[in-house]
């Protein structure tokens, strides 16, 4: 029998047998563990994973009371509960692993054993070989302390004497044993315009869920690289067993949830290899992308928490520098425009308050190539002066005179058939398969080119590189990517190495990507791709932010970043506010863009006199709190896939400062008075005084403890300020109006 403590809290995976270590293998965090056992078996020594969880003091007593079998089969024989890591592959009743691969002499199975175990600085490293043949698997723990998340990467190594194929190969692959019953699989899936849905459901026994992505670019589209498992039954935002995992791949992955017939659940996931086998050569060796673990007892939102927290501490190349305010001129003026229409529009930009103007697309081309229509253009990334006769130098020029910073767009990964420069000369260049005709995706022209081939992306960043030296003081670059590899095959790669295609592109568009991290360190970058396609840490590890949706209807985008946020941090997500066909008041569009990275589409000279002045005094006020939102830890209060509301919250690392943000969606008008609102992250012991933001003066608080609104600001005129504990215990009484699209944006400073 399991000790209570044990049983409740603990992640724990058993052996097949034998006597434990005295002294297990750790990697730790300042809450977490994982505990490691060394042990002699067949050929060789192998690893087992024994706990992932909450640190134990008791662990050889934990250890102890591990079961060693499973119920038996129909063959009469007893089932392991437990596989080593990553192991056995394809022998004997070992079915689980993360690899999977032919060698050089045809054998199609892998037993791997370990060679050395050792310490890198505060990683764990493990170095494995097959017992039979020269293949070497290479695996790393790096403990991020602070942050409760341990990054485990993968690095595979051929040292036999020929080409190894590889059909799979996983970033992690983890089995957890019989320690529940009941598991649950929470993950984002959604499409254009639809990103971010949560999707929450059981792992049945005997049955396998696939989450994947095969676009090769758009990668977290359809589903995204990123998951949360609930042991022993559904989680809350506050309660139960949860482990999540991100997969930091921009490319084709998969990640597979088996449980088996005595509940082990095996969890794997990894690059996928779509075009076929990856050939390995002899002497060669490929690093497998990061996947980022974590563990709570205390529910999802400490999950998603922990992830931010990583994210900006440890993974994002300035995660602790504020996001500027921007406008973008996408929505006013599409890809027809002209020098003074651009100053024009940073004239407003200036009058509105932001603090950057971006350039979208339609700088380029040359000739009858101009990008004035979707079909041209891309891959020839020289100002067209025609256009811009100052070139983008003198935009940024026109924007400095205003106090704007200035930033523009790129789609450095395309080109288009037959209307660019670089296609004419090199027609090579572009992903394409042998024998059949290039199928076009935007504008029936465009194409994905070919990264895998080291000449295409030492032209592409010749070219992006005189672009931005171009710009003194350059501050923003929005890369997009709006196309899927539809033409799966490289002129780089020889007939043998095709597989290869998939994951050779994703580490070409990093290398480009990394070669502009290195020579524009402070220079803030925008992923986009669609819209959310490129909601994901793979593109994160160079880039500081993401597009959350082309979709900017701010009903739906409380939906789509409410999705966003069970795991990417408020600083990296992109809320812009624009016109939608939707009728909502112009506060719903601010308030909801208050969530996350401010910014406005609409041009301010279409904008009505109050709106224009709501949207100063409002980026006013962002700007002061922005440091919470940006840089606080998120409770998510109410879900608006639960409710006809949302509410959520931010709360600064010394918990003297929030920001809570509400919005009602399509609302019962018999439903204008809410249940108290119970908050999340407040010191218990700390008075707060209530204000709200972005009031007007013509309608009433959105809580009882707030006087009369003012323009833009109601206060608190209670004598008795209420604690973090009431707050936490009782609730804030709120309300929104019966009528839909109301919205509230309060703010709690500790006295």
């Amino acid at each position: 029998m399991f000790s209570a403590k044990f049983a409740v809290c603990a992640i724990s995976l058993f052996a097949l047998g034998g006597a434990f270590a005295a002294e297990p293998v750790k990697v730790e965090t300042e809450n977490t563990a994982m505990l490691f056992e060394r042990e002699k078996s067949g050929a060789g020594e192998r690893l087992y994973l024994r706990h992932f969880g909450p640190k134990i003091a008791d662990e050889a007593g934990a250890f102890a009371l591990a079961v060693k079998r499973g119920p038996g089969s129909s063959l009469g024989t007893e089932n392991p509960i437990a596989y080593s890591v990553f192991g056995e592959s394809g022998r004997g009743l070992n079915r689980f692993g993360g690899l999977k691969v032919t060698h050089d002499d045809g054998a199609v199975t892998l037993d791997l054993i370990v060679e050395k175990i050792e310490r890198n600085g505060g990683a764990l490293v493990v170095r494995w070989r097959d017992a039979v043949h020269d293949f070497r698997v290479v695996q790393t723990f790096h403990p991020r302390a602070d942050a409760d998340v341990v990054e485990t990467w993968v690095e595979l190594v051929n040292d036999e004497k020929g080409a190894v194929r590889i059909s799979r190969m996983s970033s992690f692959s983890l089995v957890f044993p019989m320690l529940a019953n009941d598991w649950r699989l929470m993950s984002l899936t959604g499409e254009w315009a639809s990103e971010g849905e949560v999707v929450d459901k059981p792992i049945e026994r005997g049955r396998r869920i696939v989450l994947d992505s095969r676009s090769g670019v758009r990668d977290a589209w359809l589903n995204n690289p990123a998951f949360m498992l609930s042991i022993g039954g559904p989680s809350t935002e506050t309660d139960g067993r949860v482990i999540g995992c991100a997969l930091c791949w921009s490319g084709a992955w998969e990640m597979s949830f088996r449980r088996s017939e005595v509940d082990l659940l095996e969890v794997v996931g990894g690059p996928a290899n779509v075009a076929g086998d990856y050939v390995l050569d002899s002497g060669r060796s490929i690093t497998l992308p990061v996947a980022a673990l974590t563990y709570s007892d205390k529910g999802k939102g400490q999950v998603s928490r922990n992830f931010h927290r990583w994210a900006r501490r440890h993974w994002m190349p300035n995660g602790a520098k504020e996001r500027p305010t921007l406008l973008n001129n996408w929505e006013g003026t599409g890809l027809l425009f002209v020098e003074k229409e651009i100053v024009t529009i940073m004239e407003g930009a200036k009058s509105v308050g932001v603090e950057m103007f971006v350039l979208d697309d339609g700088w380029f081309g040359l000739g009858d190539r101009v990008r004035n229509i979707d079909d041209r253009g891309l891959g020839d990334w020289y100002v067209n002066r025609e256009k811009l006769p100052n070139g983008l130098a003198g935009l940024a020029a026109e924007a400095k005179k205003r106090g704007l910073k200035f930033g523009f767009w790129v789609e450095p990964e395309m080109a288009n058939i037959g209307k660019c420069d670089l296609l004419a000369k090199h027609p090579d260049w572009a992903l394409q398969e042998k024998g059949r005709p290039m199928r076009g995706g935007r504008g029936g022209t465009q194409v994905v080119l070919d990264f895998v081939n080291p000449a295409v992306r030492d032209e592409i960043w010749s070219q992006l590189d005189a672009a931005y030296s171009s710009v003194p003081e350059l501050a923003f670059v929005k890369w997009d990517a709006n196309a899927n590899i539809d033409n799966v095959g490289s002129t780089y790669l020889d007939a043998a190495h095709q597989g290869n295609v998939y994951f050779d592109y994703t580490m070409g568009y990093y290398d480009v990507l990394a070669r502009q991290r290195a020579k524009y360190p402070n220079l803030d970058m925008q992923a986009c791709s669609s819209g959310g396609g490129h909601m994901e840490y793979g593109s994160l590890k160079y880039c500081d932010e993401f597009w959350t949706s082309d979709n900017t209807d701010p009903r739906d985008r409380v939906k789509i970043q409410w999705g966003a946020s069970q795991f990417y941090p408020a600083c990296a997500m992109a809320s812009h506010v624009t016109v939608t066909g939707r009728q909502v008041p112009f506060k719903y569009r601010v308030d909801v863009s208050f969530s996350g990275r401010f910014g406005i589409e609409m041009q301010p000279k279409s904008m009505k006199p109050r709106e224009l002045d709501f949207a100063r005094n409002a980026l006013k006020e962002y700007h002061r709190i922005r440091p919470v939102v940006q840089q606080g830890d998120l409770y998510r209060l109410v879900s608006p896939f639960e409710h006809d509301y949302a509410a959520l919250m931010y709360v600064n690392e010394q918990k003297t400062h929030a920001i809570v943000c509400m919005y009602a969606l399509s609302r019962d008008t018999r439903k204008n008075y809410l249940p108290p609102l119970v908050m999340q992250g407040l010191d218990p012991k700390k008075h707060y005084r209530l204000r709200e933001l972005n009031t007007e003066s013509w309608r009433s608080p959105h809580s009882p403890l707030l006087g009369k609104c003012t323009d833009f600001v109601a206060e608190m005129d209670e004598k008795t300020l209420p604690t973090g504990e009431a707050l936490m215990t009782f609730g804030l009484p709120v309300s929104l109006g019966d009528k839909d699209y109301d919205s509230a944006i309060l703010e709690l400073i500790a006295e």
